[in-house]
């Protein structure tokens, strides 16, 4: 005789069923009236069905819900093949749900059941274990490629004027290769790696500061002392090879909530040539050897490297003041967050504006200043009718111009610097723009370090809605093309997802990117450009998002974001920004990020990280009723680059957000990043690997890894390793070069979205990560330093 607890369990089963049934037929409907597919309504009907047979207690109940899971397997498969990650919600529940049903606890509770259902049932649960089995080594989303032997082998390595064992530079050198031809760790002691020493700076999130606080530093390395600054501009001065303190500055920096950023990513450091010609342990005067620090606050500081000590010749006492002549500069409104480029007579400085707040915000003019006493040599306005006109007095630069706020790149042979570039904001309508607004837009802007002239200009976004600044530091290298020719060529890595090379002489491109359509109909008083350029060298998707690229930890909440989908205007790439929503792929966020990419120009090889993950912006048009105020008011910044985004000026606000369903999790299928290398001989995608695990993300520690998202960027080495942290779970990671597999990782005790970076001294290589988390990327705060080297030989 039946049990009670069996009936229970029987008709608790029933009701689950009959509630996802009816959850899936309604939600079903709802997406198959927005064009989106018809599987829903069928799931719904078949578990209604279920319900019914299990309430009479039928064992017809198995054998439909057998040939249910049957057919939602192919199914699944169909829309996105042998993607484990992308099988999951569309097989977790069904799968579970057809487990439960084979249970003896439930089986037997059938009145009418024979051996045939709850076998049929079993063999199919056995085919979705093999599917899913199947999936989880054979990822169509990775390349497993392997460099050839001729790149594979040891390469002569390129003379770049650095000492080996030094970083001297935010990207190792001034053309930003982030590489090192240091090669006492390899792919074969890699995974010996020990922490050699950590230090902690005390700078953590304070009260007054706002939700944007990061530790985005890649500390540099001159001699035996490292430098790097915190989240707050504090400068230390550590012992290269025990991580002790040998002197730190304090800017006070005052913050408060309107700021975007308080971030920095880096310094700068230079020598005088009596200082470069030194023999070792010679006196040389203060300042002879300097450390630039750009401070958020609108200052640049110059301090004795030796000491800390302000020097006395620079600007006011060792302070330049960067707000003189721009327009609305109240402080945390023009932000320098990136490390200057230095040359031998001329510090290039550029900066951060406070973005998509109004149209009255500082410049984003590019400036020069003399390298010893600070004073100013030029200027480039990117939104002036005559760019090199040095405001004085009581003028202003242009207010609201395109901005530069990663870190620049350096030819010292051509005397060229390059700047990557933003668009002017307010970012998301662009009906106001002038011509000159316009022309220096979103690209790549060469300009003679000496004299600030222009040398050449390339956009890479025509009238940009969407936000795509060139995110990231260029990479220069020279490249034996597939003729053998030595090409001198720029790698500029955008937001889009297009790596772009151009011949850094004059910024043609040597890989083609043609002009492409692309949507239109722009919001009202807007246009839209009709074509924008494609790189043959791209992380773009190949295919525009659809339904089946939806995700959700669950069937369920996967249903809605297929839903969230259909609802949003989206027709690709550029579709515009709309009072409707339009899902923009790639997101603001950016396939490309400030972290760059990393060249080993021995081997003629690229290791890139990129990221792929949807944001939604949706214009508010201003007006009553709507949460955006009709007039500007004076309470600075929102402190924040998400949510809702004023636009004062402008006939529209923005809500900027990555689409996320109502549980919090990235509505469009995992990877969210991997990382790749490319060769640079044939612009040919080697390989791509997934990389970052849910641990640090989800509720419980999971080590999925599924592919995170990332802010940070690769460092690689002669020794065919490359590292990288900047994923969502706290870990610094190796990683083979040739073939992408990982060869050692280290957890870290909070965030580490911030570029690796590796040197040597007394003989001995050290790999060093700043570990102090990220406010706006969620994860952990913290306030480390942290060194990794071989264990010392027994």
């Amino acid at each position: 005789m039946q049990s009670k607890a069996s009936r229970v369990l029987l008709l608790l089963t029933a009701i689950f069923a009959a509630l996802s049934g009816l959850y899936l037929l309604i939600g079903g409907i709802w997406l198959a009236k927005l064009g989106g597919s018809l599987y829903y309504i069928i799931a719904g009907v078949v578990l209604l069905i279920t319900a019914v047979l299990l309430q009479r207690k039928r064992g017809a109940a198995l054998t439909l819900y057998a040939l249910f899971l049957l057919a939602t397997t192919v199914w699944a498969l169909w829309e996105v093949g042998s993607d484990f990650w992308a099988l999951t919600p569309r097989l977790d529940v069904t799968f579970f749900f057809g487990l439960w049903l084979v249970l003896p606890f439930i089986w037997r509770g059938l009145v009418s059941k024979g051996a045939f259902p709850r076998a049929a049932l079993s063999a199919v649960l056995v085919f979705v274990v093999a599917v899913l089995a199947y999936s989880v080594f054979n990822d169509p989303q990775e390349i497993n490629g392997t460099l050839s032997p001729e790149q594979a082998a040891e390469a002569t390595p390129a003379d770049d004027g650095i000492p080996a064992g030094d970083w001297p530079a935010y990207g190792r050198t001034q053309g930003g290769t982030r590489y090192s031809p240091l090669k006492q760790i390899t792919d074969q002691n890699v995974g010996e790696l020990k922490q050699a020493w950590s230090f902690q700076t005390g700078d953590l999130k304070l009260p007054s500061d706002p939700g944007e606080i990061t530790n985005e530093a890649t500390p540099i390395k001159i001699g035996n002392a490292l430098y790097l600054c915190t989240a707050h501009q504090k400068l230390f001065a550590l012992d290269a090879a025990t991580g002790k303190e040998k002197w730190h500055f304090d800017p006070k920096m005052k913050t408060d909530p309107t700021f975007q950023h308080v971030t920095c990513r880096g310094v700068s450091y230079y020598q005088t040539p009596e200082a470069a010609t030194a023999p070792a342990g010679t006196q040389l005067a203060l300042c002879s050897r300097r450390v630039l620090l750009p401070v958020n606050d609108g200052s640049l500081y110059a301090l004795d490297a030796e000491t800390g000590a302000l020097c006395p010749e620079f600007g006011d006492n060792g302070k330049l003041n960067l707000q003189s002549n721009l327009p609305y500069n109240k402080v945390g409104s023009y932000e320098p967050t990136s490390p200057p480029i230095v040359t031998d007579k001329v510090i290039v400085m550029a900066g951060a504006v406070t973005d998509n707040y109004s149209t009255k915000e500082p410049s984003g003019v590019i400036r020069g200043f003399d390298v010893n006493s600070g004073k100013l040599l030029w200027a480039f306005d990117t939104g002036a009718k005559d760019p090199n006109v040095i405001a004085e007095g009581e003028q202003n630069y242009t207010a609201n111009s395109p901005n530069s706020w990663a870190p620049a790149a350096y030819d010292a042979k051509l005397d060229l610097v390059y700047l990557p570039i933003g668009v002017s904001t307010p970012d998301i309508w662009g009906g106001h723009r002038t011509p000159e607004m316009e022309r220096f837009a979103t690209g790549v802007l060469a300009l003679n370090a000496t004299t600030g002239k222009l040398g050449w200009f390339y956009q890479t976004v025509h009238h940009d809605l969407w936000d795509m600044d060139v995110p990231a530091q260029p990479t220069l290298a020279d490249i034996n093309d597939k003729d053998g020719n030595k090409v001198p060529v720029i790698y500029v890595p955008t937001k889009t997802g297009d790596l772009f090379v151009l011949d850094r002489r004059d910024g043609k491109p040597v890989v083609p990117a043609p002009e492409m359509k692309v949507p239109g109909g722009a919001a009202k008083g807007d246009r839209v450009s009709p074509t924008q350029p494609y790189s043959e060298l791209s992380f773009r998707p190949k295919e525009h998002l659809a339904g089946k690229d939806m995700w959700g930890a669950t069937i369920y909440d996967q249903l809605i974001c297929r839903v969230m989908f259909h609802q949003l205007r989206y027709e690709g790439p550029f579709t515009p920004p709309s009072e409707q929503g339009t899902l923009v792929f790639p997101g603001n966020l950016g396939m490309f990020e400030w972290g760059g990419i990393s060249v080993n120009t021995d081997r003629q090889v690229a290791v890139a990280n990129p990221m792929a993950l949807p944001f939604v912006s949706r214009l508010i048009p201003r007006g009553p009723g709507n949460p955006i105020e009709p007039d500007e008011n004076d309470k600075g910044g929102t402190g924040t680059e998400s949510g809702v985004q004023p636009q004062y000026g402008l006939p529209y606000g923005v809500t900027l957000n990555p689409f996320l369903s109502p549980l919090g999790f990235p509505c469009k299928q995992p990877s969210w990043g991997y990382i790749s290398a490319i060769d640079l001989k044939t612009n040919d995608i080697v390989w791509k690997k997934r990389i970052g695990t849910v641990r640090d993300s989800s509720p419980v520690p999971l080590p999925f890894k599924m592919g995170m998202p990332m802010l940070g960027g690769p460092v690689s080495t002669a020794g065919n390793v490359f590292f990288i942290a900047a994923t969502a779970d706290n870990y610094l990671r190796a990683f083979n070069q040739s073939n992408g597999k990982q060869l050692w990782e280290a957890r870290l005790p909070a965030g580490g979205q911030a570029t690796p970076m590796t040197y040597e001294v007394n003989g001995k290589q050290y790999v060093v990560i700043v570990a102090g988390g990220h406010g706006s990327f969620g994860t952990k705060l913290g306030d480390h330093v942290i060194a990794y080297a071989l264990p010392d030989s027994k």
